[in-house]
This record gives structure tokens, C-alpha cells and sequence, in this order.
């Protein structure tokens, strides 16, 4: 779709506003990450398809950046109270939602440290690792 996204970026005026970066290494993400101010994922359910965990809000998180998620799937559980959430689908909510964190710095500071906490104790291989085992012995004694 890079074509036909570069057609409409050209045809609204806004090449001084965006990039496209393509591929990025798992090595260079934390810095990829660090540079933005805030991050998005706007996922819409589909008739069989809706958001299963969404890692980039995870990834994101762990850098300190402020999330903006749609309700489709699991994100909303993923972000729980360390983001914001907008209807899926929903543009204005998704406007509203960016410009609440363009005019309000300390929110977006607050979110990015809860993001940060959030993961710690969520999130993390040993976190995962822990809760895996929990299920499966829960499992086996049942």
C-alpha cells in the first residue's frame, strides 16, 4: 500500500509531514520508539479478525511512550489505565484523544511512566513466564 499512500500524501499537501520509514531492525526500535511523542494503534475488528495483543503498544510502553488505542480486541486490555482509548473506528474520539496529549505535557509524562510500570508488571518475560506456569498448573490440579 506505500504507493498508493505516498499518492495521498502528495495529493493532501502533507509530504512535509510525513515519512515512511520501512523496514526497521529489532535492534533499532528502542531508539525508533524513544523518538516518538506519542503512539498509535488505531486497529478496526473485522468480521474474523480482532486486535489478539497488539506488542507495539507493549514496545512502546517500555520506552516511556504514550499510547493511543482503538477498542478492537485486546487492547484495551493491554493499555488499561496507562493510555488512552478511543472508540474503534471512531475518528473525532481519536482526535480528541491527541490533542488532550499535544496541549497537556504532564499527561503525556504520567502516561509514559505508567506505560513503563504497566509493563514491569505485566509484561515482562519473567512476568509471562510466571502466569504461563500458573495456567498450567491450575490445569493440572484441576
Amino acid at each position: 500500500m506505500r504507493k498508493r499512500l505516498e499518492i495521498l500524501v502528495s495529493e493532501l499537501n502533507l509530504a512535509s509531514r510525513v515519512e515512511f520509514w520501512g523496514s526497521i531492525s529489532s535492534t533499532e526500535m528502542p531508539r525508533w520508539l524513544n523518538g516518538l511523542d506519542v503512539l498509535v494503534l488505531p486497529s478496526v475488528s473485522r468480521p474474523s479478525w480482532k486486535e489478539q495483543f497488539g506488542r507495539v503498544l507493549v514496545e512502546a510502553m517500555a520506552c516511556e511512550v504514550p499510547v493511543v488505542g482503538s477498542t478492537c480486541g485486546e487492547i484495551p486490555n493491554v493499555i488499561g489505565d496507562a493510555g488512552l482509548l478511543f472508540p474503534e473506528g471512531d475518528l473525532d474520539s481519536l482526535r480528541d484523544c491527541l490533542k488532550r496529549l499535544l496541549s497537556d505535557e504532564p499527561l503525556r509524562q504520567r502516561l509514559g511512566q505508567l506505560g513503563r510500570q504497566r509493563v514491569l508488571a505485566h509484561y515482562t518475560q519473567a512476568r509471562i513466564a510466571a502466569a504461563t506456569h500458573a495456567v498450567y498448573r491450575e490445569l493440572q490440579s484441576g
